[in-house]
């Protein structure tokens, strides 16, 4: 009925980076289309909501982060659910449907909206829509996009089922029949990721052809036929479709530009984390030679005068600006580069259409230009849809504006997963393929996410070096490509790595030798302390270290406190202590050979190492990767985990290394233990539980 008032939901979201936010605003900005109407909040607002009195359909679009944590912003809430006192029937009342956000490259898949999906379960709360899980491995889009689709069915008819139980008080056994055969749980969408997972490779192995594309002409964005598809230019079907594209985000932010210019905010207000500190570079060193094919640093930093605490296997946060020459750029298309050290008031527009629209916590409401651009916003980050649809209003060329209506529609999910998200595409490669696109500083703070501070693993041990903090990175390299013109190095490795080039090559006139200087460069970092990622308790346990190239990082502060402990306790007892570390070649990337030392010493009882890129002339070839070497060594492996309840530790990469070391792990469980491989994935499952098989992995 036209007339009648839009049926409300409640609306939740817990987000860690924005993604979630972001879905939860689209559906915000859905729904009244739909006759529905959004009661959008974040799920740490516990004062603007109450879950044990909701009548209405509640959707919640929650994170995962960290090592299968809820974010940051669901933390207060999950701790309140989780409360042990509460009633199985506690949330009876409650009908929800949830979307899960994950990556799949990561172990705990979407574990922070299944830890809450479980436990409102747990106490009585009903589903009136099937749970979605979205992968951002293969692109949240594939789950997300027909998950919103069948959610406003769902909503409207558990609010119609609601409607008849609210008027149907003076007739229990109707009610009761109402219930067991109201619509519940939506419509087979089948949103399985897995399924999806294998859908996108298939279309990916069809269109490899097009995905290696050579670099002739870095600067060339368009194909050289018209039958390839790019960034910049789409073929049948696509071109010649009707398109389905967002709807126009509401403008919420206004800029005002002061002719005065001022001092910058200082850099600990940019974080919520907590307490930031800023401390000196004292040493940098390249462990990798000139011809490795990374470049692996080690920075030492002096926190003698800080109250900065950790353990080893402990990480920390540096806070990291945008590239100089990539903020120059972006002044120079904005038609700003004049106003770069002016000052610039941010505050929410007049009249806006966006419900609850503020400031976004990381713009700070005056500032210069320059910090926001250079300190606040992930001008590197890849555009979401919704970006992409108010990009096309600031896009003057008809065949361009076309493109970019195609690369956020519906129809165009596949052009933007390759030559966007697969591609890693950001604002300035879109400004540069799209020239006509000229879009404001308002629209940027409202799109852009927050830039985020990068995390390292610790390297060393405040014990054996008190005082000092150490890491080791990669030097991140993104070559050029047809949709991105030039290569460029990691937004803070590539910072860091500029930063210290003075304490890696100095100049003739410097004083004191290479690696270590007076310089006063200083960085901001403030803790992140790894909850499980730590050496045992009690010291006479063994434990294996798994941790080949950066991956060993953390190994190195575990030897240097184990160390430390067995000098100034001699009469402790000491597990043994296995690493196994792994590189391309022996001779140009072997990060720490003093390793040697800890082996001679006792610290270290097993050193297994491996060369993947060196050719041998043995007639047995000797392993290429960690887990080959595992294998040989699988009795031995198997007495630690299973006779003498020890640890085992995997830090690296993810992808290309941790799940190969867990099947080879089970392969080994399996085979000792004479049992089939499911009966092993059934040991491995209980070590991860008991918080013995530990895992610090990136992708």
């Amino acid at each position: 009925m036209c007339c009648e008032s839009k049926r409300r939901f409640l609306l939740l979201y817990a987000t860690q980076k924005g993604q979630a936010k972001a879905i939860a605003e689209e559906i915000w900005q859905q729904a009244g289309a739909h006759g529905l109407e959004a009661d959008i909040h974040c799920i740490s607002e516990m004062d603007k909501y109450n879950l044990e009195t909701e009548k209405d359909p509640v959707v919640i679009v929650i994170s995962t982060t960290g090592t299968g944590e809820p974010p940051d912003t669901a933390r207060k809430f999950v701790k309140k659910i989780q409360d042990k006192t509460l009633p199985p029937d506690h949330f009876a009342h409650l009908q929800y449907g949830l979307l899960g956000l994950g990556d799949s490259e990561y172990m705990f898949f979407c574990n922070g909206g299944r830890t809450v999906d479980r436990r409102l379960q747990e106490l009585g709360a009903q589903h009136f829509y099937d749970t979605g899980l979205a992968d951002d491995c293969v692109g949240l889009e594939l789950v997300v996009d027909p998950w919103i689709d069948g959610l406003w069915l769902a909503l409207k008819e558990a609010l119609q089922f609601q409607k008849e139980k609210e008027g149907m008080n003076n007739a229990v056994n109707a009610v009761s029949s109402s219930l067991s055969t109201a619509p519940h749980a939506v419509h087979e969408l089948k949103l399985s990721s897995e399924v999806q997972n294998l859908k996108l490779e298939d279309e990916g192995a069809r269109r490899s052809d097009t995905l290696s594309q050579k670099l002739d002409d870095i600067n060339l964005v368009a194909p050289a036929r018209d039958t390839e598809p790019s960034l910049v230019h789409s073929v049948p079907p696509v071109s010649q479709s009707a398109l389905n594209i967002p709807a126009l985000p509401p403008e919420y932010i206004e800029v005002e530009f002061q002719d005065t210019q001022g001092e910058n905010l200082h850099l600990s207000s940019l974080i919520s984390e907590g307490r930031t500190f800023e401390v000196p570079v004292t040493k940098a060193v390249q462990l990798t030679r000139e011809d490795a094919v990374k470049t692996a640093l080690l920075l030492e930093l002096d926190i003698a005068d800080t109250a900065f605490e950790y353990q080893p296997g402990d990480a920390f946060c540096v806070i990291c600006p945008n590239n100089v020459s990539e903020v120059e750029k972006l002044l120079h298309i904005l038609g700003l580069s004049e106003k770069g050290d002016d000052i610039v008031c941010v505050k929410v527009k007049q009249g806006t259409k966006k419900k609850g629209a503020v400031r976004p916590q990381h713009i700070p409401e005056r500032s210069t230009l320059k910090f926001i651009l250079t300190w606040c916003l992930e001008i590197r980050a890849i555009p979401k849809k919704a970006f992409l649809r108010a990009l096309v209003e600031c896009t003057s060329d008809a065949g361009e504006k076309r493109r970019l209506q195609e690369l956020c529609s519906r129809q165009g999910a596949s052009d933007y997963t390759h030559f966007i998200r697969d591609s890693n595409v950001c604002l300035l490669d879109l400004l540069h393929a799209f020239p006509s696109c000229k879009p404001s500083l308002s629209l940027l703070i409202e799109h852009l996410p927050k830039l985020q501070a990068r995390s390292y693993s610790v390297s060393s041990s405040n014990l054996y070096q008190p005082g000092r903090l150490c890491f080791v990175f990669n030097v991140v390299e993104f070559p050029a490509g047809p949709s991105r013109p030039v290569s460029r190095k990691g937004v803070c490795t590539g910072w860091l790595a500029e930063l210290v080039a003075p304490l890696l090559h100095p100049s003739k006139n410097s004083q004191g030798t290479k690696g270590e200087s007076s310089s006063t460069e200083k960085i901001s970092i403030f803790p992140r302390p790894n909850n499980a990622f730590h050496l045992p308790a009690d010291p006479s346990v063994p434990f294996i270290m798994v941790g080949p190239g950066t991956g060993i990082a953390p190994f190195i502060g575990f030897l240097q406190h184990r160390q430390k402990l067995r000098e100034q306790h001699t009469d402790w007892e000491f597990g043994e202590t296995w690493l196994f570390f792994g590189c391309r070649h022996q001779d140009r990337d072997y990060l720490f050979k003093q390793l040697q030392c800890f082996l001679k010493n006792g610290t270290l009882t097993h050193l297994k190492v491996c060369f993947s890129r060196d050719s041998s002339t043995a007639e047995v070839a000797p392993p290429k990767y960690v887990q080959d070497v595992l294998r040989l060594c699988a009795k031995e492996v198997a007495r630690v985990l299973l006779k003498d309840g020890g640890y085992f530790y995997i830090c690296g990469d993810k992808k290309h290394m941790a799940d190969d070391v867990s099947d080879a792990v089970v392969d080994i469980l399996s085979m000792e233990m004479e049992a089939d491989k499911l009966e092993a994935m059934k040991i491995l499952a209980m070590l991860r539980e008991a918080k013995r098989y530990l895992q610090d992995v990136w992708s």
